[in-house]
């Protein structure tokens, strides 16, 4: 069979989720399949790392300028290839300049309601407008093939009158394991008071601020820690409450989900957050983390409630929940190690990859 080589196109490095996970761990499952990946992102990591502090943004402008330049190459590399995959868009703003000049097949991956116009929380409505709004659906029309993070992205693709095919963000289970005090049905640690833990970005952390009254109010119970990861906080306070802040590396990822005893997942009931495709949830699960979660869009299909994880809507659900878990050991024991099985049969990324291929496949 010949060997397809892809050019993968993203906007951001492979220190972002979205290019880690539906692209660069993707690259040796696919190798075996006979699909040669190229990956080529828009930004650095150094400019990655300073997109979301303005000052320091502003510094790397002559970078950035640089990255554009280089950018607008991609149409001859491409011409190399025999499928472009586009994880989300060619490049962060502007309009879809370079995927228009690209005359190979494209699979569009879409692991975001990214047609949604949202305010960014550092940049506000400006950020909206450089990336440029109708981008997206030229984009998914322009595109042979969609990959959807969930089932709401999938049907607007479709509606859109392109083909889609869900393929969620999954994990190496491999990789994402149990600490190894959880593994083989031993308990967790129980040394001192259990954590509570979340682990995400400056742009997710304001669903999380919305629980943080509810952590005063469980500390009046009940001793526990709270660790906040990647919120671009450098320091948080709650009454009664013990709180570690930290910023998130790649390279401790797998390390601080090991260190959760209990995880949170809170999202908003909005159209941006139904088109989500619930990695958390994922990583909870894989990493053997008992969690609660807001149960929206795909999030409301992900696990099964009550026993890999609760679901909680009103702040009396999250706190009853949250209360439960931190009181009773074995109860997050029995929800560790049924989430983790549940991970290793829908979320690895081994039979994922399986139809990754074949939809490039049926590009060429």
């Amino acid at each position: 069979m010949k060997r397809i080589r892809v050019l993968a196109l993203a906007s951001y490095p492979v220190e972002a989720a979205s290019s880690r996970h539906r692209i660069v761990q993707f690259i040796e499952p696919l190798a075996r399949r006979g699909i040669d990946v190229t990956f080529s992102p828009f930004l650095d990591a150094k400019l990655f790392s300073a997109l979301y502090e303005p000052r320091k943004f502003l510094a790397q402008l002559p970078r950035l300028a640089i990255r554009t330049l280089l950018r607008l190459g991609t149409p001859f590399r491409a011409a190399r290839a025999d499928v472009v995959f586009i994880q989300r868009e060619a490049m962060l703003f502007g309009p879809p300049v370079i995927e228009s000049l690209i005359r190979r097949p494209i699979v569009l991956d879409l692991d975001d309601a990214t047609w949604i116009s949202a305010a960014s929380p550092v940049y506000g409505r400006l950020a909206s407008l450089l990336k440029w709004p109708s981008k997206a659906d030229w984009l998914i029309r322009r595109a042979r093939i969609v990959t959807c993070g969930s089932p709401n992205v999938a049907a607007y693709a479709e509606s859109c009158g392109s083909e889609a095919v869900v393929i969620p963000t999954v994990v190496d289970t491999r990789r994402f394991r149990p600490r190894p005090s959880r593994e083989g049905g031993i308990p967790p640690r129980e040394s001192g008071i259990p954590t509570i833990g979340w682990i995400g970005t400056h742009s997710t952390f304001k669903f999380v601020e919305r629980l943080l009254p509810l952590f005063e109010r469980l500390a009046r119970d009940t001793p526990f820690r709270l660790m906040i990861i990647g919120s671009g906080r450098d320091g948080i306070r709650i009454p009664g409450v013990d709180v570690e802040t930290r910023a998130w590396t790649m390279e401790r990822e797998i390390d601080d989900f090991q260190s959760i005893d209990i995880g949170i997942y809170p999202i908003a009931d909005d159209e941006w957050s139904a088109g989500k495709s619930g990695f958390k949830a994922v990583q909870y699960m894989a990493t053997g983390v008992p969690f609660v979660m807001s149960p929206v869009g795909v999030c409301a299909t992900m696990g099964v409630p009550s026993t890999t994880h609760f679901c909680a809507i009103t702040d009396d659900e999250w706190l009853d929940a949250l209360r439960t878990l931190v009181a009773d050991a074995a109860l997050r024991e029995r929800m560790s190690i049924a989430g983790r099985a549940f991970a290793e049969a829908h979320y690895d990324v081994e039979p994922h990859a399986d139809t990754l291929a074949a939809a490039i496949r049926k590009c060429v």
